[in-house]
């Protein structure tokens, strides 16, 4: 194998992990400073300057914070559950292109670690339902009964929503006539994907939102019925892969929604500059994370026979006929 490849693909490979890790912790800062400024709030301001240090006190924390098993929980089932929770996560972004190819140290270079793979969208949609085996076995392994009802519930949540996710993808893979992320970027450039599919983005966002257990979908963790659900038994570190997870995958939905709907790294010269083809699909990020905070911090809480009725009887129906309509318009417009 080609020693320069595999280097490149190592160092991509820990900078996609970094992006997650660091992406994560001032993910939280960034909720925190949101949701105080939408409630006429201060929010963090003691650790650091402008409080942004507030993550690195909350992991080391949580780091010194005391784990415990239960006597009677599958003990190794119940460490290994965040793990396979939080991996999904951390790898789904492996397929999105950053950016178009660069001439770099003599090689050229795509900004991205597998982003031609022309099975991208099914990447997705395979690693990302393996998390809904943590959730349920972390509920499980706990030995707890009501961490085992959060648990089911999560999962049944998740699978519910997944359908109409998956029915979300079609859209873009209609029009652009291939599953390769890197393709569907190039088939924006005219225009996004968001002005021909606004119904398959609002699918996406809301289905995406209740995938994530994301309020107003954060059922699974309702603290006034379940005691904080599937993971009620975690504390420590164990706890903080969970919290992890969660928004990391805020992060991946966000890179996924602004890819297939936003033109991902496309704008305005970034044929003759490549390198602002990650800047642009940073601010798209950033945009959608907002949108994410924005509705946890007006809506509230679902109730869990209400949601699962709108993931059946509204988002499914809508998700479907936006399939049929759209796929009716690519025969006769001749795609």
């Amino acid at each position: 194998m080609d020693i320069a490849l595999l280097l490149e693909w190592t160092i991509k490979s820990i900078v996609i992990l970094l992006f997650s890790l660091v992406g994560f912790a001032y993910l939280t800062l960034f909720e925190r400073r949101v949701l105080a400024r939408i409630q006429v709030r201060i929010g963090p301001n003691r650790a650091g300057p402008w409080g942004i240090l507030q993550p690195v006190a909350d992991g080391i924390k949580l780091i010194f914070k005391e784990e415990l098993i239960p006597d009677k929980a599958d003990k190794l089932v119940f460490v290994l559950a965040p793990v396979i929770t939080v991996i999904p996560a951390l790898i789904i972004l492996a397929v999105i292109p950053w950016g178009p190819e660069v001439r770099l140290f003599g090689r050229v270079v795509d900004l991205g670690l597998a982003s031609n793979v022309n099975v991208g969208v099914l990447y997705i949609m395979a690693v990302a339902s393996i998390a809904v085996y943590g959730i349920a076995l972390a509920g499980w392994s706990s030995n707890n009964k009501y961490a085992l009802m959060g648990g089911l519930r999560a999962v049944a949540q998740m699978i519910s929503y997944e359908l109409s996710l998956a029915l979300a993808y079609l859209g873009p893979i209609l029009l652009a006539g291939s599953m390769s992320l890197g393709d569907i970027v190039h088939r924006q450039a005219p225009l996004w994907y968001i002005f021909l599919q606004p119904v398959g983005f609002i699918v996406f966002l809301l289905a995406s939102t209740a995938e994530i257990n994301r309020s107003p979908f954060d059922m699974p963790e309702a603290e006034q019925e379940l005691t904080a659900g599937y993971h009620a038994e975690y504390s420590g570190m164990k706890f903080a892969l969970f919290f992890m997870a969660e928004y990391v995958k805020m992060i991946a939905v966000s890179v996924i929604g602004a890819t297939l709907f936003l033109g991902g790294y496309w704008g305005p010269f970034v044929d003759e500059v490549a390198w602002l083809g990650p800047v642009y699909l940073m601010i798209k990020v950033v945009l959608l994370l907002f949108v994410l905070v924005w509705i946890r911090a007006t809506l509230p809480r679902f109730r869990y026979d209400r949601l699962m009725a709108f993931g059946w009887k509204m988002m499914l129906p809508l998700a479907l006929l936006n399939v049929a309509v759209t796929g009716v318009l690519v025969v006769l417009l001749g795609g």
